[in-house]
């Protein structure tokens, strides 16, 4: 595969000449728990350190006429916090459903950890959907009992300490939840997983600031350094400060791909003011 950066600008000269061209997603992880911070001192932005995680080439999908993924191209190495950016209808959701194994894609290549996206990777990805996909009838026991049973990588003591921190009894029904609860407990059980990828797909949307903070700081503590995390999401400010790289979805492409620092140093702006300034109608 042609390096990261030959084929980054490959893709942005194609889709946009003027957009930008900052840092790879190799770029310094943030700190997650049991990680040195001090250890991570001083590694250029083009550093090879950590495995891949997720390698994409070339991914395609279509329904009907609609191009819903065209030609997108990455690879994310572990011990990142990727935000997958974009509004509504760039692709985002169709590329986290087709790296969970709920979408198949028409052309392409999708990796995780090197296995071929199927049954291997169904034991590698942790993946919250958009919207609840716990049974309602499910106390919140029962859901911790049921992922227990259903994942090997499922940490039942962490999701438990997880939902005490919560204040929620186990013994409560999923449906007596208020949304931004039943969005905190759908989060433990998939960070409680010891995941190599965790695939979030606007995890923040729709809850209260509080709740943001919660599950931010969730995802912070949860992943490792063996493990990357991809966020879906247009709620951009309040990832920011978190994530180590962006990749930016429009139209099914590839517009943007790098880091906050690298961006901020080539063209002055924060990602999210890059977001609205390739967005603005």
């Amino acid at each position: 595969m042609q390096d990261i950066n030959e084929a980054v600008n490959e893709t942005l000269n194609e889709a946009a000449p003027d957009d930008v061209n900052a840092d790879t997603l190799r770029g310094e992880p943030s700190p997650a728990e049991g990680t040195d911070e001090s250890s991570q001192e001083g590694t250029p932005a083009s550093a090879e350190g950590g495995e891949t995680i997720l390698h994409v080439s070339g991914l395609t999908k279509s329904y009907g006429e609609l191009r819903a993924l065209d030609g997108v191209s990455f690879d994310i190495p572990s011990g990142r916090i990727i935000g997958l950016l974009g509004p509504n209808g760039s692709g985002k959701s169709t590329f986290i459903k087709i790296v969970a194994g709920l979408l198949t894609s028409d052309a392409g290549e999708v990796n995780v950890l090197g296995n071929p996206i199927g049954v291997a990777t169904k034991a590698l990805v942790a993946y919250l959907p958009e919207r609840n996909s716990i049974p309602l009838h499910f106390t919140v026991g029962e859901a911790v009992d049921f992922y227990q049973d259903f994942f090997p990588d499922f940490d039942r003591e962490l999701a438990l300490n997880m939902l005490s921190s919560l204040r929620v009894d186990p013994r409560l029904r999923i449906k007596t939840l208020s949304k931004g609860t039943k969005e905190k407990v759908q989060l433990v059980m998939v960070m409680a997983r010891r995941a190599a990828l965790y695939l979030l797909d606007e995890p923040i949307s729709g809850v209260d600031p509080a709740a943001r903070d919660f599950i931010i700081s969730t995802i912070l503590k949860s992943h490792s350094s063996k493990s990357s995390v991809i966020i879906s999401t247009h709620l951009i400010t309040d990832i920011e400060t978190v994530m180590d790289g962006f990749i930016l979805l429009k139209d099914g492409r590839v517009r943007g791909i790098g880091t906050p620092e690298g961006l901020m140093r080539s063209r002055g702006q924060t990602v999210d003011e890059y977001f609205r300034e390739v967005f603005r109608c």
